[in-house]
């Protein structure tokens, strides 16, 4: 009989139970044990709230019911993101999940609508966005079969409490067999050989020896740093904000199915509605504004009281040299931390697990897939990293030193080629790895105000009168579709999927 594979996770909170959900549905009953290590006494970041619709994928793999998963997290539906004053101050627009329009004549939509702009007789483009439009009422519903059909061509995500999806995960790994330690990791002892992990000694004495380390204890990075010394690649030349607070309060209002991201002169600020309250956060960079001043106005801005005492946080945009160093593979944000601008963090746990399971070291670690898996999420971390950059550089603001740092700041070399093409002909460079398709640049990229100064040549084949006609009924089904639609309050009681113990909303 095969040796069993032992796998030990350090680090619980969300990256650590979904590693270790995912892993013990995958391999159950394949020889695999799976041990996680974490402690009580040792606090999560718990506040990534918001999702993008990649973790609807990750839910229904494990077979979680969609109903019960929203129950227990007080989660609400997402159709985007909200941004607010980050092109010009008084602007607004919504990156919503899902395409503009419908196709037509074999060309993006936005080309078509960027041709009629050109003599203007069109209006804003997100007019002919279902989710968009959905959103800004406050309403929700589950896209139709029907894929052609206006209503059914958007994706949708979840805003949830992450402390409450960790310990949801938790029953479901620990059912599926995974077994928690409790204790805090005292002595990394390593292999004289090899240089990788060979056991971890908890405070009790207890000495755990595994062959995969999946190292999720957070920005401490116990295993990928502190014990391999890995190293880090710092971002903080392009993504300078460098701390955040972060404070709940009570919800009020309509409950909105989407997340807003407001710019302040010295970073951003978050607002993330729950079934049970509403998420805040003020991320900023310290050379030009006090930890007080920013705790003042996050305190200051929120909607309702405020349920905790505000939380502060200190990081460091940038990755690890290496995501997977000999025996120990990091997650989370052990791995690398990129600012919850465009709600990306569970996904990129998401992208380490999945591409983990693809690279599974079942018959021993080899340096072919450390090398695969390095350069995988190496990708996927600087294409997450052009896209946050964007928003802070499309932008005609000037009223701070934050903003005119940026408007002065040399781009990667990734990301100018990217607004090169934009900028020439309206065209979106595609990628085979990374999250944001092209509607989500393309919704950044106008929402602030870079509009090309060309479009696709063979939209001018079509007569103007009947692009415009085929325009306008686009809109009008869409503004029909919303109308139809429930309100998301309404369509999470009729769903199943509302909190039986809280309100939804607070007057």
């Amino acid at each position: 009989m095969q040796k069993p594979m032992k796998v030990c996770i350090l680090g619980g909170g969300t990256a650590g139970w979904m590693t270790a959900s995912a892993l013990s549905n995958k391999y159950k009953g394949l020889g695999v044990e799976i041990t996680l290590i974490e402690s009580d006494q040792i606090g999560t970041v718990g506040v990534g709230e918001a999702t993008l619709p990649h973790i609807r994928f990750f839910n229904e793999t494990l077979g979680i019911d969609e109903r019960t998963f929203m129950k227990e997290t007080e989660a609400t539906f997402k159709l985007g993101i909200e941004f607010c004053d980050w092109g010009a101050l008084g602007d607004r627009y919504i990156h919503p999940f899902g395409d503009y329009g419908v196709p037509l004549h074999g060309m993006d939509f936005h080309q078509l609508w960027l041709r009629l702009k050109n003599h203007g007789t069109v209006t804003r483009l997100d007019d002919y966005s279902y989710p968009i439009i959905a959103a800004e009422q406050g309403r929700f519903q589950i896209p139709s079969g029907d894929v052609n059909t206006i209503g059914s061509n958007f994706g949708y995500a979840y805003q949830f409490d992450s402390s409450l999806y960790a310990k949801f995960l938790r029953r479901y790994g620990e059912q599926n067999g995974v077994i928690r330690i409790e204790g805090k990791v005292v002595v990394t002892a390593l292999n004289p050989s090899t240089g990788g992990v060979e056991s971890v000694t908890l405070e009790n004495g207890k000495q755990i020896q595994a062959d995969l380390y999946i190292d999720c204890s957070g920005f401490r990075g116990v295993l990928i740093e502190q014990a391999l010394e890995t190293g880090y690649d710092d971002w903080s030349e392009w993504l300078p904000c460098n701390r955040a607070v972060a404070a709940p309060c009570e919800a009020r209002g309509q409950l909105l199915p989407f997340t807003r991201a407001t710019a302040r002169q010295a970073g951003w600020q978050w607002r993330i509605p729950l079934q049970h309250r509403t998420g805040n956060g003020y991320v900023y960079w310290n050379e030009f504004i006090s930890d007080d001043e920013a705790t003042h106005q996050l305190m200051s801005t929120l909607e309702g009281p405020a349920l905790a005492d505000p939380k502060q946080l200190f990081f460091k945009t940038g990755r690890r040299k290496k995501f997977w160093n000999k025996n120990v593979v990091s997650i989370g944000l052990s791995g690398g931390f990129l600012e919850p601008l465009e709600s990306t963090s569970i996904h990129l746990i998401q992208e380490g697990i999945t591409t983990l399971v693809e690279l599974f070291p079942s018959e021993g670690i080899h340096p072919l897939d450390i090398e695969e898996y390095n350069e995988r999420m190496g990708l996927n971390f600087e294409r997450v990293r052009d896209f946050l950059l964007l928003h802070y550089i499309a932008t005609q603001r000037d009223d701070s030193d934050m903003w005119r740092y940026f408007r002065n700041m040399t781009l990667p070399d990734s990301l100018q080629e990217k607004l090169d093409a934009w900028m020439r002909r309206g065209y979106v460079l595609q990628y085979e790895i990374g999250v944001f398709l092209p509607p989500s640049w393309v919704a950044v990229m106008l929402g602030q105000n870079l509009v090309p100064t060309a479009y696709d040549p063979r939209a001018d084949a079509i007569a103007q009168e009947a692009l415009q006609g085929q325009l306008d009924q686009i809109k009008s089904q869409t503004l029909q579709a919303v109308h139809a639609t429930p309100e998301q309050s309404e369509f999470l009681q009729r769903y199943g999927a509302a909190s039986q113990t809280r309100p939804l909303m607070a007057s």
